[in-house]
């Protein structure tokens, strides 16, 4: 049954053209070595790996732009870069520490936003059908937490640009 499954899961993306953003050891952590031997278990010229730290948008935008270039398109993007909750998170609102959630806040949210503004941008100019963008939330989005408010709220971000991105005329084809 399993074999079953995951042949028809690897049908399905059969001739896609993926960029996973995130995975290294821990969140947050770019780990070149690791990234380039996940691309080499793979298989050659079926993966590549490229550093990218998504709280640059120009690193962003030559990521996109460069799988573009070697595999003519982009049908998928998964924006999963995040940091998650930490000890030097563990924020609540009354001593919320606004300087200290800047880099966390420029991964999950302005890092998220540009992987899919660039992602977009070139799955309506290359004129894909049946794209897909997809950006890792957390159910703490959805509960709350008494602590760790700036992982909360940037969460909360990640939902509400993921329906402002689906409200918008250009994205008619992605989902």
């Amino acid at each position: 049954m399993t074999e079953t499954v995951q042949f028809f899961r690897h049908k399905k993306l059969e001739g896609k053209v993926a960029i996973i953003t995130g995975g290294a050891c821990g969140m947050a952590d770019i780990e070149d070595a690791l990234g380039q031997n996940v691309a080499n278990s793979i298989g050659d010229g079926q993966c590549t790996y490229m550093h990218c730290d998504v709280t640059n948008e120009d690193q962003v935008k030559a990521l996109v732009d460069s799988t573009v270039e070697t595999f003519g398109k982009l049908d998928i993007m998964f924006s999963n870069a995040r940091v998650g909750k930490t000890g030097e998170s563990a924020q609540t609102i009354l001593d919320f520490n606004l300087d200290a959630s800047d880099r966390l806040f420029a991964i999950n949210t302005r890092g998220m936003a540009a992987c899919v503004k660039h992602a977009a941008r070139v799955m309506v100019e290359g004129g894909v059908k049946g794209g897909s963008i997809v950006c890792t939330g957390s159910l703490a989005e959805s509960v709350g937490m008494a602590q760790f408010i700036d992982y909360v709220m940037s969460k909360h971000a990640v939902v509400a640009n993921t329906v402002l991105f689906l409200a918008s005329q250009d994205s008619q084809f992605i989902t």
